[in-house]
Formats: C-alpha cells, sequence, structure tokens
C-alpha cells in the first residue's frame, strides 16, 4: 500500500473529542494485552510480563505499559529468535538490538451511533471452520490486514457468497472488557460497491451491541475511504495510533 501525506488530527480535536462516553474506554489504551488477560485468556502464551496469541491466530504481543528488561527479554524468549513481534498499537520501545520491520499511521475508532443499531441483512452468512479456505482466499485478493488460519477463533466472522464464492467479509477481532473489535473488512473487487462492508459492519454492530458491549475498529490512516465508511455507520475518532513491529534479535 503506497503510504499517503499524514491527516493526523490536532491535539486540540482529539481532546474536543473526548467525552464521558470514553471514560470507560481505558481498556482500549492496549486492547491486545486487555483481549489476552481477559476473553482470550485461552488463545493465550505467556511469559513474565509478555503476552501473545498462539500460533496462527494472531502475532500481535503485549507487554506492560512501562517494561523493564525482564519484559522485553520475556517477550523475546516467548517468541523465539528472529521472529516478528507485533506491539500493534503499544508506544513502547524495545530494546535497540530489536530490527523495526513496520510503522504504520492509524486510528482508533469507538462506536458512537446511540440508539442507530443497524437491522441485520438478510444475505450475511456466518462463518464456521470449513468456511476458512474461502477466507484465506478472499483475504490473498484483498489484504484488509493481518488473518490467519485460526483468526476466526477470535470472534464471529460473517461473510457474503456469490455463487458459491465468498466475495466480502467482517468479524470479531480484540476483546477487551466491554468491547469488541470489528475487523477484517473486505471485499472481492468484482463485489465492489454493492454494500457489502457497511452491510456486515452493521451486522456485527448490531450483535455486539446486543451483547451490552460497544464496537471499535481500526484502520490505516490512509485508508481514507474506509474512514468515511465507518463515520457514515456510526464511529467517530477516539485517538490516532502507530502501529509497529519489530524483530527479536
Amino acid at each position: 500500500m503506497t503510504p499517503r501525506p499524514s491527516s493526523r488530527l490536532p491535539r486540540t480535536t482529539r481532546e474536543a473529542h473526548t467525552t464521558m462516553a470514553d471514560r470507560d474506554a481505558t481498556p482500549l489504551d492496549d486492547p491486545v494485552g486487555a483481549s489476552l488477560r481477559g476473553r482470550h485468556a485461552h488463545l493465550a502464551r505467556r511469559l513474565g510480563a509478555a503476552v501473545t496469541y498462539q500460533a496462527e491466530v494472531a502475532t500481535f504481543s503485549s507487554v506492560p505499559a512501562e517494561p523493564d528488561e525482564r519484559a522485553w527479554a520475556d517477550l523475546a524468549r516467548l517468541l523465539g529468535p528472529g521472529q516478528l513481534a507485533d506491539l500493534f498499537s503499544s508506544p513502547a520501545s524495545p530494546p535497540p538490538d530489536w530490527e523495526p520491520v513496520f510503522a504504520l499511521d492509524g486510528r482508533q475508532l469507538i462506536w458512537d451511533g446511540g440508539d442507530r443499531v443497524p437491522a441485520a441483512p438478510g444475505d450475511v452468512t456466518e462463518l464456521g471452520a470449513d468456511d476458512v479456505p474461502h477466507m484465506l482466499d478472499l483475504v490473498a485478493r484483498t489484504r484488509p490486514g493481518p488473518f490467519w488460519a485460526r483468526t476466526r477463533e477470535m470472534g464471529a466472522y460473517l461473510g457474503v457468497f456469490d455463487g458459491g464464492r465468498l466475495v466480502a467479509m467482517a468479524g470479531e477481532r480484540l476483546r477487551p472488557p466491554g468491547w469488541t473489535e470489528i475487523s477484517a473488512v473486505c471485499t472481492a473487487p468484482e463485489a465492489r460497491g454493492r454494500g457489502h462492508a457497511g452491510r456486515l459492519v452493521g451486522a456485527l454492530v448490531s450483535r455486539i451491541v446486543a451483547r451490552g458491549e460497544r464496537p471499535f475498529l481500526h484502520v490505516a490512516e490512509a485508508n481514507t475511504g474506509a474512514i468515511a465508511l465507518y463515520e457514515r455507520l456510526g464511529f467517530r475518532t477516539r485517538r490516532t495510533v502507530t502501529f509497529r513491529g519489530f524483530r527479536t534479535p
């Protein structure tokens, strides 16, 4: 993806978005750690203060907000030498011998649609284990972000089929207390412009809100089309983030 000029929100704009509704959003400051130490504990690998997902579920890892040398050593041992430490949106800086792999500006958005909960569309199908090959094929064609053979175990995934082929998908990923992240929103090139992404996200919003939780999501800053779609659906920016990955020594 070709980077575009950053359009980070100015500090005054970010502060204006911080309302009383955000006071219960503390788990979103470390959504990976909050998920792995909570509802995704059954998908976690732990060593000391470090935690990461099991293989083929996700590459995301977490260390404390102010990690010491022991925390980084634990994460390095947990992942193994020369492996990707995907720190997601954590601002913590690893030791200098950890090789930078990527850094991508993004946003964290929270759903603020009030009573405007979308009605579930009839053409949406819940995806199961037998659909994983279709899901991986769609991901390979659309590249919505990290998605592996066991990612669907993180939550419910919904899709739209056309002629027996999966042409659109979205699902639940990180699960910090009180919140559920919507992720892997993607549509095959030949099926774009039909509103599939909006219907899938709307269906997930309905499910999440019905459980008494609140939806949130992450998006690359350069993906202005997706940001505009999410804002139309009732999401608003909570904060800007930088997604970062490093190679363990």
